[in-house]
């Protein structure tokens, strides 16, 4: 890199710590503008970080030194807010979802091409030493071929420690939705792209009741299904059972097991950076760690790479293409489950390339 790419935080809601609270280490990017709707908001996030500008998002698109938009807005919001970025000429990250249906994010995809700028989407969990372990030891044959996967997110649901989770049981939400994403992007870096999907959903309750916090004891209703169960089948032909479900009062979270000819791996919680990665091969009795070289910086590893691959003339790993592949396999579960039929998955993306073993945000390229 020959300077620092200049970023521009658009929505500083709480999310957006996470991001500059890493950012703002990485040399390879510099942070320009924070800023949101509400500018006082913006303000008091741009003096938290360093942040030279607090504005408004229309202003830090068109800020002369803002050539990246990351996008932390709230999900409805995405689409909208990533197109304006796009026409006015930056490049877009986008926290997840990408956007919220099909048809606006292969609008953006499209206006992206057009306008000659790169999207890219959280997750970027994938890039942590945990997922990144994990890609290596399959690609190189560690459990032999990749045959299936096992994932499970189970919980009692986030209203017991959540002060205002009415959001998460709404459209766009759900653990399919709200949770899917980590899961579903890590099993498509490990397998490639998914080809087509049959789902079971229901919903326990038609009201939840907040547990904690002011409003303790207030009733909400709950418009998405609570509960999906999926069978997955990927392109290149491993099959993965997957569950997600705020229904359970076991909470059990972070599970991926991925089982090939050879041996079965756990995966640490896609929704880590870190994480312990074991190999179980045929004929052990025990599981054997497997050492984790990489980073475990956290939120904006995505945004980083992408900054430096603009740089470089490079594909960038967490892509705009991944994020809409892993959105239309979640909407095609979610119908599935409504039509009671398997349905195939009409998009695709390329699997992102490992990251080299001795890559380092903190130290950069430039």
């Amino acid at each position: 890199m020959t300077s620092p790419l200049g970023v521009a935080i658009v929505g500083c809601g709480t999310i957006s710590h996470q991001y500059l609270s890493n950012l703002i280490t990485f040399p390879d990017v510099r942070v320009v503008a924070c800023a949101d709707l509400d500018l006082a908001r913006a303000q008091e996030v741009a003096s938290r970080y360093g942040v030279p500008v607090a504005t408004t998002p229309e202003q830090a698109m068109a800020h002369p030194d803002v050539e990246l938009v990351v996008n932390l807005t709230i999900p409805s919001a995405h689409a909208a807010v990533a197109m304006a970025a796009v026409e006015a000429g930056c490049h877009v990250y986008n926290e997840k979802p990408f956007t919220m249906d099909r048809e606006s994010g292969s609008k953006l995809v499209e206006a992206a091409a057009t306008a000659g700028v790169r999207l890219g989407s959280a997750p970027d969990t994938f890039l942590g030493a945990g997922l990144q372990t994990a890609a290596r030891l399959v690609a190189e044959g560690a459990i032999g071929a990749p045959l299936t996967a096992l994932t499970l997110l189970q919980s009692p649901g986030p209203e017991s420690w959540h002060h205002s989770p009415e959001f998460l049981f709404q459209r766009g939400a759900g653990p399919l939705f709200d949770m899917g994403p980590y899961y579903l992007t890590a099993l498509v870096t490990l397998f490639g792209p998914t080809r087509r999907v049959a789902a079971m959903a229901r919903r326990a309750r038609e009201e939840r009741i907040i547990g904690s916090g002011p409003r303790a004891g207030t009733r909400f209703p709950v418009e998405v299904p609570t509960h999906t169960a999926a069978l997955v089948e990927f392109a290149a032909g491993q099959a993965a059972t997957m569950v997600f479900t705020f229904d359970s009062p076991l909470p059990r979270w972070g599970f991926i097991e991925i089982t090939g000819t050879e041996a079965t791996m756990e995966v640490p919680d896609p929704n880590t950076f870190g994480g312990e990665v074991r190999l179980r091969r045929a004929g052990d009795d025990e599981w054997t760690p497997v050492p984790t070289p990489g980073t475990t910086a956290g939120r904006g590893l995505g945004v980083l790479d992408m900054a430096q691959a603009i740089r470089e003339d490079r594909p960038h790993r967490a892509t705009g293409e991944l994020g809409l592949h892993v959105l239309d396999t979640m909407l095609a579960i979610a119908e599935s489950a409504e039509r009671s039929e398997f349905l195939e998955v009409a998009s695709s993306c390329p699997m992102p390339e490992p990251l080299s073993e001795g890559w380092d945000p903190v130290k950069g390229h430039g």
